[in-house]
Parts: structure tokens; sequence; C-alpha cells
């Protein structure tokens, strides 16, 4: 099985299911959420798990984000080394949910002055706007998924030394 696969429209529509779920949940504690990642990109490879940064204005909110994350069966799993963007997984142990479960995403909350969201937002926006960023990084991308053998571990490993400088000369051009 590919690891990066081709774009799949049906992306978006997977992100905005799991959208409406949260915005029900947390409508008085955020300000939006964000498409971010490779599949928030139109013609761009991915690998398909949606990325998700929940936007709220700032500290104070947090405690009630993670209670409403709670209550749909999302566990808070620290920031994983980056400030002021704080990971979510789903619970081993909590009820399916017939749309959590069934898409494959990481949910991450970020206050609205988080650096990292920036960096997604931009990085986002640059590709959607620049066909030939979308192919350089498609081409970066499986590349580094040829040379791990589809192995999910080995290519976040690589992905992470091989696709900084690309990410970062994109940022720049972006004025990150």
């Amino acid at each position: 099985m590919k690891l990066i696969i081709p774009y799949q429209s049906e992306w978006i529509n997977q992100f905005q299911q799991i959208q409406s779920i949260l915005q029900q949940q947390l409508t008085e504690q955020i300000l939006g959420i964000e498409h971010v990642g490779s599949t928030s990109v139109p013609d761009l490879a991915a690998k398909a798990i949606i990325d998700i940064d929940i936007v709220y204005e700032n500290d104070s909110f947090f405690p009630q984000i993670c209670e409403g994350l709670a209550t749909l069966g999302y566990f808070h799993n620290g920031n994983q080394g980056i400030p002021k963007r704080e990971a979510f997984k789903r619970k081993k142990e909590a009820i399916l949910h017939p749309v959590l479960d069934k898409i494959p995403h990481h949910l991450y909350a970020c206050p609205k002055d988080s650096p990292e969201l920036k960096r997604h937002l931009l990085f986002r926006d640059f590709l959607r706007k620049h066909e030939w960023a979308r192919n350089e990084y498609t081409s970066i991308k499986m590349e580094i998924a040829a040379q791990t053998q589809q192995d999910k571990a080995a290519y976040s490993l690589l992905k992470e030394s091989v696709a900084t400088p690309f990410i970062e000369k994109v940022l720049a051009l972006a004025n990150y």
C-alpha cells in the first residue's frame, strides 16, 4: 500500500465532517477550525490523514477546549515539543464515533498567536497558490516514501530532515 497518494477531493469533505462535529461541541471556546497539512492543498499528494488546527483566543479557553474534546473521546497528548500547539488523540476506550473514528486525522489546538499555527497557514496558502511548490513538495515526499519503502515511521523521521529545507524556503518566500 502506498503511503503517499495523489490528492483526493474527498479530503475536503472529510475535514468538513470533523469540523462540523468539533464546532458543535466547542462553539463558545474557539475562533475557528483550520484544515492544514498536505490534504488541505488541492493537487498535492499526501498521506491520507487530515490535519486540523483548532484556533482559540488565549490560554484561558484551553481548559474548556480540553473538556469539550474529552466529551468527544479525545485526550490531551501534550505539545509534543512544539510550544503553543497542543495535540489531542482519540481515547482507545472511547465509544466508537461514526466520523471521528472512521476518518484518520491529527488534531491540534493553538492560540491565535501560535507561531506553529502561522507556519501551517502560510505554508498551506503558499502551496495552494503556487503549482511549482506543490510539484516540488510532491516530488520530495514521493522520494522519501520510496527511500523508506512506504514505512510510515521511517518516512516521518526522514521527512523531518529532508523536507525541512524546502519548507523553510517556502516560508521565507511567504514572508514568515
